[in-house]
């Protein structure tokens, strides 16, 4: 069982970037996926959830109106798509899945992303 993110990286303030969570060894039909970052010196925080019907919670208000999610059942894959970047959103983003019944967890590593000029 596996969460990978990939398509962090350094990125300049005012542009876009698409993060991308894989799953292995389960689905990600039968979870609720969501995206938490850290940055230094702060606790996690959750930034959005799409639930396993496809509604989309944006539930930090920090990102709202820029930030969304999407989901691909078939690639088993959550991405989070970030707009109009800001030098505070600089941290490590992770994915989470959590059974819709069960409410088993499970984490990905984690994938930096910087903004700066």
């Amino acid at each position: 069982v596996q969460l990978e993110e990939s398509g962090g990286g350094l990125v300049q303030p005012g542009k876009s970037l698409t993060l991308v969570c894989t799953a292995s060894g389960f689905s990600v039909r039968t979870h609720d996926m969501s995206w938490y970052r850290q940055a230094p010196v702060k606790e996690r925080e959750i930034l959005a959830t799409i639930y396993r019907v496809g509604t989309i919670t944006i539930v930090a208000d920090s990102v709202k109106g820029r930030f969304t999610m999407s989901r691909d059942n078939d690639k088993n894959t959550a991405a989070l798509q970030m707009n109009s970047l800001k030098p505070e959103d600089t941290a490590v983003y992770y994915c989470n899945a959590r059974h819709y019944d069960t409410n088993m967890n499970y984490w990905g590593k984690g994938i930096l992303v910087t903004v700066s000029a």
